[in-house]
């Protein structure tokens, strides 16, 4: 039984202090969705600057010193601070207890100390944007950012380093709530595919971060005290430092890329009224993704001069990575086949994930390969199949979930059409942005420069082009969102008339959740006797 609220708990007209001290998951998840939009603006500020000063082939617009920074901060803002937390921090705070049956997660207080500490991680490396940046790249590669950098590695550092603690406690609090917290009658094989995703990434969470906090403490020891870790001058190995970092960066991309795919999973069944095809293969491909993706780091490594025993099994393995991705991509085609699908606006981001995943899927197949790999290393290929992947997957699949879960976490509707609209224009912007990339990578554009020969220019103008269409087409995404707040009609309980728990209490749901603890009886997804309601 569900009731319509008669207040707007969430409502910030309760004070800001209730709001910073509060231990409800749901607030802790609209709390990092306030950060996480704030490093996603600034990112795109990055983003855009890039693509100015690479409109024309001259570095007519900013030195090659000031270029350097500018894209390293667009890339730690994005990797850090955008894709690692958007959605298991955001959704996966607001919608996993509600998923579970449960009336928070298993550590509250734990779970409002991960934010303060992200806050402090990002307030760091926004010190060290406004003190002039860093130019070493997002990866800090060594010796560079040790020894000759003069830029504010230090602080940047520091950010990283305390942000993965905030990413360590959240991965903790997610699996003993999803371990200990689930409803009665709540089994493994009944919980929401979106559940099983973040188990999966809080796995590789626990698991790879630390690698990373103590590869970048290792970076400010040997910056700070002249300590020969990685510098070959005092007797350190630098590619030592590329080891420690793509153990952790490769597993991160999952922790971008999972929780994602599980909101993907929601969004389909929903609005294809269908369960799920092959539900338990979908579950496991998350668990398998998150294991195979500690087996593949030196793939980022074919031309740092690792054996060539080594570079091809690390070849045969990333090849072999690809095929749990497959088999969410093929179920999820599966799924739809014969759907009764509901053009809604999450559905649209859903197609759009799909079609850029696959193409970023399919890319990374050269780059597994050891003789393609050395042409196109470090060239525009490379750039533009990372975001193929993490924007175009991760993001893509964030405004899905986001999309899908916005009735529940605000009690109100937004415009569909806007928001239809919105998902167009990212899509077509965002392959007008990135495919000309891979063209240009092919020919031997090298990423990082941001001067480039006159007969590149045509592609590196429709890139551009693309990215005022995409940057269009993200305000349009947030406009219809934030127009909800305050015109969108009344969202009732289950406007998508959808399965699962958390569509069984009140939009905005009770600080509590649940008045009663929900008994589970049937298994995920059952549509078969749901009758699709168009509005």
């Amino acid at each position: 039984m569900t009731t319509q609220p008669t207040t707007t708990y969430l409502n910030v007209t309760h004070g800001l202090a209730s709001w910073l001290l509060t231990k409800d998951h749901k607030r802790i998840g609209l709390l990092y969705l306030v950060v996480v939009s704030i490093a996603f603006a600034l990112g795109g500020v990055f983003a855009g600057l890039i693509r100015l000063e690479l409109l024309t082939p001259p570095g007519d617009m900013v030195t090659s010193d000031l270029y350097n920074r500018i894209f390293t901060m667009h890339g730690v803002a994005m990797v850090f601070f955008v894709l690692i937390p958007a959605v298991p921090a955001i959704l996966g705070n607001f919608v996993l207890p509600l998923q579970l049956g449960a009336k928070d997660v298993a550590f509250p207080k734990l779970n409002l100390l991960s934010w303060y500490i992200f806050v402090i991680g990002f307030i760091f490396t926004a010190f060290a944007m406004v003190m002039g940046g860093v130019d070493t790249g997002w990866t800090f590669y060594t010796p560079y950012s040790t020894t000759a950098s003069n830029s504010n590695v230090m602080a940047a550092g520091v950010g990283v380093f305390i942000t993965g603690f905030s990413s360590i406690l959240t991965g903790v609090n997610f699996m003993v709530t999803i371990h200990r917290m689930r409803a009665p009658g709540l089994t493994w094989f009944r919980l929401p595919l979106f559940v099983w995703a973040l188990y999966a990434t809080s796995l590789v969470q626990i698991l790879g971060t630390p690698v990373v906090a103590i590869t970048v403490l290792m970076v400010a020891m040997e910056r700070g005290l002249g300590l020969g870790i990685f510098d070959p001058t005092l007797g350190g190995d630098p590619v030592l430092f590329q080891h420690l970092f793509w153990f952790y960066s490769h597993p991160a991309v999952y922790i971008m890329i999972l929780p994602p795919m599980g909101a993907i999973s929601e969004c389909i069944a929903c609005f294809s009224r269908k369960t799920v095809f092959g539900y338990s293969f979908v579950a496991f491909s998350s668990l398998s993704i998150a294991v195979f993706g500690f087996l593949v780091w030196a793939h980022h490594m074919f031309v740092a001069g690792i054996s060539p025993y080594s570079a091809m099994v690390f070849s045969f393995l990333t090849f072999a990575v690809a095929i749990p991705s497959a088999v969410k991509t093929f179920n999820w085609t599966a799924t739809l086949y014969r759907g009764a699908i509901w053009f809604k606006a999450p559905m649209m981001y859903v197609y759009g994930f799909l079609g850029l995943f696959l193409i970023g899927g399919l890319t990374g197949l050269f780059l597994a390969s050891l003789g393609t790999d050395v042409h196109i290393h470090d060239t525009y290929f490379v750039v533009a199949h990372f975001h193929y992947i993490m924007v175009g997957g991760a993001i893509m699949g964030y405004l899905a979930g986001l999309h899908f879960w916005w009735p529940k976490m605000t009690g109100r509707m937004y415009s569909d059409g806007l928001a239809k609209v919105g998902a167009a224009l990212i899509f077509i912007g965002f392959n007008l942005t990135f495919f000309p990339q891979f063209i240009l990578g092919y020919m031997g554009m090298p990423r990082r420069y941001h001067m480039y020969p006159p007969e590149w220019e045509m592609l590196n103008v429709l890139s551009t082009g693309g990215a005022g269409i995409l940057g269009i087409g993200y305000l349009l995404a947030v406009g219809a969102l934030l127009w909800s707040l305050k015109y969108g009609a009344v969202a009732g309980d289950n406007p998508w008339h959808a399965t699962g728990l958390e569509w069984t209490t009140q939009s905005p749901p009770l600080p509590e959740n649940f008045v009663e603890t929900p008994i589970v009886t049937e298994p995920a997804y059952n549509y078969a006797h749901r009758e699709i309601k168009v509005v």
